[in-house]
């Protein structure tokens, strides 16, 4: 089985996927002229197993390095800042970015920043606001995922919280894709069964939202479809056996495949969930799987076309538009996911404002179907209080 879980690939980026391969880390560091990388990890995992593997491979390689574990869940600049400062004072020469969503990107934006003169919201996705950087001032990055979800080892971009605003930016250069992945399926092995779950869905609303997104982009398309196909083949195994190394690695592959697809968008399920992250400090992942039927159903006009073949090809019962919502809301159920945001803490007291940051955010401009503030405040509102009913408008 081992033999045909592991696999070195080129797409995106270079990956080396399978069981142990994070022992490799060291010599590839050495291959990509990273002779004293600062590694960037979470709060969570700064005394886990995980780190103790990290470094591990890099002694057995006589590997320099210092540890940078100051990322909070929702990252925020100064998690990014403090990062800078430990790195030009070790005068490290690439960053080793480990953990999910936060830590990756985080990690990136260290990297990235550590060669800047600008401030980091110079170079938010906006425009070309990009060519604004340095290129030779970004530091190459090496990606070594611990969860399914957010795919950001194989993107070129980092989300970050601007906490005088409560708004999530997104700070983008196509220099931030690291140059190296280390998809070791035996690192996700001991997370706990809710957040396998919560990242697990969080990258089936990437392929989703991908796949819906409008344009002509058949690559994408077919990245995403396949990506949901494993991801519902493969997440109930994770959720009920964490140590299934098989379903683990395809969901590994999913969640880079769900951040390749969105190259094409995203959609409202990320523009609300956005602000809900900043403004309420909730998982992403989580808010996004309880997030998504609600947008489904207000996307209903624009995306039924669509729904005939994804049901089809994901092998459901029944046809188009209604077998899919069918099944996300029997497989949400089914995963322990909350059906609504009122479970997770989430109060209506900001609706408004929350529904005026969702319209702002990046992914709203590939929405199937045109938005107001008012509108995503309506679907936010019927998101807190459960009523999938109330999303159609």
């Amino acid at each position: 089985m081992t033999a045909v879980l592991t696999g070195n690939w080129n797409y995106p980026t270079k990956i080396i996927s399978g069981p142990g391969r994070i022992q490799e880390l060291g010599a590839q560091c050495i291959a990509n002229t990273m002779l004293n990388p600062l590694v960037v990890t979470d709060k969570g995992l700064a005394d886990s197993s995980i780190i103790a593997a990290v470094r591990q491979a890099l002694d057995a390689a006589k590997v320099p390095f210092a540890l940078y574990a100051e990322v909070q869940g929702n990252p925020v600049a100064k998690n990014v800042d403090d990062g800078v400062v430990v790195y030009r004072a070790g005068r490290h020469d690439g960053v080793i970015a480990v953990g999910g969503g936060s830590g990756l990107d985080v990690g990136k934006a260290i990297a990235f920043m550590s060669g800047q003169t600008r401030p980091l919201w110079d170079f938010e996705d906006i425009g070309d606001w990009w060519t604004r950087a340095d290129p030779a001032g970004i530091a190459p990055v090496i990606a070594v995922p611990t969860t399914s979800g957010t795919g950001s080892e194989v993107g070129r971009a980092s989300v970050v919280v601007k906490e005088d605003t409560h708004e999530k930016k997104i700070i983008f250069h196509p220099k931030m894709m690291p140059v190296l992945v280390i998809s070791d399926p035996e690192l996700t092995t001991g997370l706990p069964a809710h957040i396998t779950a919560a990242t697990g869905i969080d990258a089936f609303v990437h392929c989703f939202e991908a796949y819906c997104a409008p344009g002509f982009h058949p690559m994408a398309d077919g990245i995403a479809l396949e990506g949901m196909r494993l991801i519902k083949d493969f997440l109930p195994r994770a959720y009920a056996d964490g140590n299934d190394i098989e379903a683990r690695s395809m969901m590994l592959a999913a969640a880079s495949m769900g951040a390749t697809a969105f190259q094409k968008g995203l959609g409202a399920v990320h523009s609300i969930s956005h602000p809900v992250g900043a403004f309420y400090d909730t998982h992403h992942g989580l808010t996004n799987a309880i997030v998504l039927p609600y947008v489904m159903m207000f996307n209903r006009p624009a995306i039924s076309d669509r729904m005939d073949l994804l049901a089809r090809f994901l092998g459901l019962e029944g046809e188009g538009f209604d077998a899919v919502l069918a099944w996300v809301l029997s497989f949400r159920k089914a995963l322990g996911i909350p059906d609504h945001l009122g479970a997770i803490g989430v109060p209506l007291d900001q609706a408004d404002m929350i529904g005026i940051h969702a319209q702002n955010d990046p992914s709203t401009g590939s929405n199937p179907r045109a938005t107001t503030p008012d509108i995503m405040a309506r679907l936010f509102k019927a998101a807190v209080t459960g009523d999938l009913n109330a999303a159609t408008l």
